[in-house]
C-alpha cells in the first residue's frame, strides 16, 4: 500500500499564542500613537478640503463654464479651450515669459541658500552667527507688499534713493523698473533678497548631520578649508540639494502671484506677465474662467512632467525621491 502523500503545511500546529500577541503588540502600538494621529488630522483635513477637493473644479477647462448652469451643468466643449490657448498669442507670450523668469528664478534663488548654509557654518563666534542668521531669516516674513514697495522706493526713476545716488556722482537717472533687462533683475534680486535666508535653514540643518571627525581627519591629512568643503561638505548635502532642486522643478512654473503684481507695470507688460497674472486677468477679471482653467491645468501638468524627469535622472544616482 502506498504511503499518503500529506501537502506541505496542512497537519502544522496553529500558534495561538504567537497570533494573539501579535494583534496585542499592533493594538498597543495604535493606542501609543493616537495622540500623534489625532495632531495629523488638520493636516490631512487640510489637504482634502483645499488641495484635492478643489482639484474637482478642473473640469471647467473642458467645458463652457457660466455661472447659470454652474459646473454640472455647462456644456462640455473638449479639448477648445486649449486650442484657444495655444493659439492666441498673448497666452503663448504669457507661457513663454513664465519659463523665463522662473528658470531665472531658479538659477538664481537655488544656489544663494546653499553659499549661505556654508558661511554660517564656518562661523564660529555665536552671537555674530545668530545675528547674521535672523537679519537674513526676516524678509521671509515680509509681505510682498512690503517688498515690493521697498523696491520701488529703491528704484523708482524719479525718487528712488538709487537714482538719487546716482545724481550725486553726475550719472542721469535710469528707469530700473520700466526697462525688461534691469526690471527683471529687480525681480530676481527681491526674490533673492526675501527667501534665501529661509531657504538656508534647511541646509543648515542637512550641514548638522555631518560627522565632525571627518573635518578632524581631512586637516590632519593638510586639507584647507575649502577642500574640506568641496569634499566633505557638499558631498554631504548633496541629497538634500537634490531633494530641494526636484521640488523646484515642480514649481518651476508657479512664479508666484504676488511678487509679480506688485512689481509689475503696464510698460513691461512684454516680459512681466506670467501665468498668475494672466488667470487674474483674464480669469477673474475677464470672467474667461474655462480659458483660464485650462491654463492652469497646462501649468501643473507641466510641473508634474519635470517632477518625473528630474526624479528619474536622480534615480540613476541614487538620489531619487522615488
Amino acid at each position: 500500500m502506498q504511503d499518503e502523500v500529506v501537502p506541505v503545511g496542512r497537519n502544522l500546529p496553529v500558534q495561538p499564542h504567537a497570533t494573539n500577541s501579535e494583534r496585542i503588540r499592533q493594538q498597543k502600538r495604535f493606542k501609543q500613537n493616537i495622540p500623534w494621529l489625532l495632531m495629523f488630522l488638520p493636516v490631512i483635513a487640510y489637504y482634502v478640503v483645499f488641495k484635492y477637493i478643489p482639484m474637482g473644479g478642473n473640469m471647467i477647462a473642458f467645458k463652457n463654464y457660466n455661472f447659470t448652469d454652474g459646473v454640472w451643468g455647462s456644456p462640455w466643449t473638449g479639448l477648445h479651450n486649449f486650442k484657444l490657448l495655444f493659439t492666441d498669442p498673448i497666452a503663448f507670450k504669457t507661457i513663454r515669459n513664465t519659463f523665463v523668469l522662473a528658470v531665472l528664478s531658479l538659477v538664481a534663488n537655488f544656489p544663494f541658500p546653499v553659499l549661505l548654509a556654508l558661511m554660517f557654518n564656518e562661523v564660529r563666534k555665536l552671537w555674530f552667527k545668530k545675528t547674521v542668521q535672523t537679519l537674513m531669516y526676516l524678509p521671509h516674513f515680509l509681505s510682498w507688499v512690503i517688498v515690493g514697495g521697498l523696491a520701488v522706493t529703491l528704484f523708482a526713476q524719479e525718487s528712488g534713493t538709487v537714482n538719487h545716488l546716482l545724481k550725486q556722482f553726475g550719472v542721469e537717472a535710469y528707469p530700473f523698473l520700466y526697462k525688461p533687462l534691469s526690471w527683471m533683475g529687480v525681480f530676481l534680486g527681491s526674490g533673492v533678497w526675501k527667501e534665501a535666508g529661509f531657504a538656508a535653514i534647511i541646509y543648515l540643518a542637512a550641514l548638522g548631520n555631518i560627522d565632525p571627525s571627518l573635518y578632524e581627519a581631512a586637516g590632519l591629512d593638510g586639507a584647507g578649508k575649502l577642500r574640506q568643503i568641496w569634499h566633505i561638505t557638499l558631498p554631504g548635502i548633496r541629497s538634500m540639494v537634490v531633494l530641494m532642486l526636484i521640488l523646484g522643478m515642480g514649481r518651476i512654473m508657479d512664479v508666484g502671484f504676488d511678487q509679480v503684481y506688485n512689481l509689475q507695470n503696464p510698460i513691461i507688460s512684454d516680459v512681466s506677465e506670467v501665468i498668475s497674472t494672466y488667470i487674474y486677468r483674464v480669469g477673474l477679471q475677464g470672467g474667461q474662467f474655462s480659458l483660464t482653467a485650462a491654463m492652469g491645468l497646462f501649468e501643473a501638468l507641466i510641473g508634474l512632467v519635470l517632477i518625473l524627469i528630474t526624479n528619474a535622472i536622480a534615480r540613476k544616482f541614487g538620489h531619487g525621491l522615488w
